[in-house]
């Protein structure tokens, strides 16, 4: 019996490392020989790095690196297995869980410690970079990001701009002549199911600016800050950044990567799925077991579990996710391509209750589970 378990975390509760090892526990309650294969998923967000890492037996490269308000903090980067492949997350060194709510400001927030992150996996000699851009506490363009790359940004006046957000409004001129020149024998990836236009209603400030403690008027004023950023950066590579989905991405981190880095955009889940080499792994399998913390309409529009099913319905593997609570119904799950959904909370209890019991509940809910596959084989 070879089951695959491939769950993303249940967001503030439980990591998708630490789901999958309930998982297991579940299963070899009732198949001890079971082949159980873990496989932590991640969409791009939170635990991308640690389940990348866990997968292909890399490493955890540990770095000392500036939060989002100029602080030095102890942060991190993983190399994967092959050694020559760089995750970061920019939750690590510019995310929002960095600060208290009190401290978050977008208009001074910048993402300067994610291009440490870059440029010391470059000097490592890292050949590929895998950006989640999932978490950002940053609306800043990539501004401080870049600065880190040796990029310098001059106003008006020439001189040169500051991490103060604002400044970008009198945006001039972007020197690229110091931008660190490994860049260019690196292979960028944005690891982002995030679509967003750089500026506009649907772009990074309307959208995600509130989250970051923006204003009604700072997210006014953060939004003409990047369109014109954006029209310089128009200027300086003859393209037009305002109309490429994801350039919002992470308060615009998306746009910087994509124009001057030469990211290419991937679907969170399936850049971690390609990583993993998923569809290799569920061949042969009888079983995978999937999860999130909530099954609901985002569920549907490409977050884990769908792509998990994506592979897994192409070999006629059956799907059972797990979560914390589901809101969707059978014709839903048959969309998702899910065989069937279970709740691992059994009866009224609170979600601090929930949270505090969720190994216990994941490993006995998986048990049922696994009961009666296993009736079903041998019937």
């Amino acid at each position: 019996m070879k089951i695959v378990v491939a769950p993303d975390s249940f967001k503030g509760s439980i990591s998708a490392k630490d789901l999958c090892t309930a998982i297991n526990r579940g299963i070899k309650k009732v198949i001890p020989n079971a082949q159980v294969v873990e496989i932590p998923m991640a969409d791009g967000g939170e635990g991308t790095m640690e389940n990348l890492v866990h997968t292909t037996n890399g490493r955890t490269v540990k770095v000392v690196a500036t939060d989002p308000l100029g602080r030095k903090i102890q942060s991190a980067y993983g190399v994967l297995g092959d050694g020559k492949t760089a995750v970061i997350e920019m939750a690590q060194a510019s995310g929002l869980p960095l600060l208290s709510k009190a401290e978050r400001n977008p208009m001074v927030a910048s993402s300067f410690g994610t291009g440490e992150l870059i440029v010391h996996a470059l000097k490592q000699g890292i050949q590929k970079l895998i950006i989640g851009l999932g978490g950002s506490a940053t609306n800043d363009g990539g501004l401080g990001m870049l600065q880190a790359l040796g990029v310098k940004f001059y106003d008006k006046e020439h001189q040169l701009i500051t991490n103060d957000v604002s400044s970008l409004l009198q945006l001039s001129r972007i020197d690229i002549s110091d931008l660190d020149p490994r860049v260019s024998q690196a292979n960028f990836i944005i690891a982002s199911d995030v679509t967003n236009p750089l500026c506009g209603p649907n772009g990074a400030s309307h959208i995600f600016g509130p989250q970051k403690g923006a204003t009604p008027e700072m997210v006014e004023r953060l939004d003409e800050c990047l369109n014109q950023y954006g029209k310089v950066i128009n200027q300086l590579f003859n393209i037009d950044i305002h109309s490429i989905p994801g350039a919002g991405a992470a308060g615009g981190m998306g746009a910087s990567l994509i124009a001057f880095l030469g990211a290419k955009v991937r679907s969170g889940i399936d850049t971690i799925m390609e990583v993993a080499m998923f569809e290799t792994v569920i061949q042969g399998a009888n079983l995978v077991i999937t999860g999130e913390g909530k099954l609901d309409q985002q569920t549907l529009s490409g977050k884990v579990i769908s792509g998990v099913s994506r592979y897994a319905n192409k070999y006629h593997i059956p799907v059972i996710a797990i979560c914390g609570g589901n809101e969707l119904n059978s014709s839903e799950l048959d969309q998702l391509g899910v065989t069937a959904a279970f709740p691992i909370v059994s009866g009224p209890c609170t979600i601090e209750e929930a949270i505090s019991q969720v190994q216990e509940l994941v490993e006995m809910t998986v048990e049922q589970i696994v009961r009666v596959y296993q009736l079903r084989v041998e019937l």
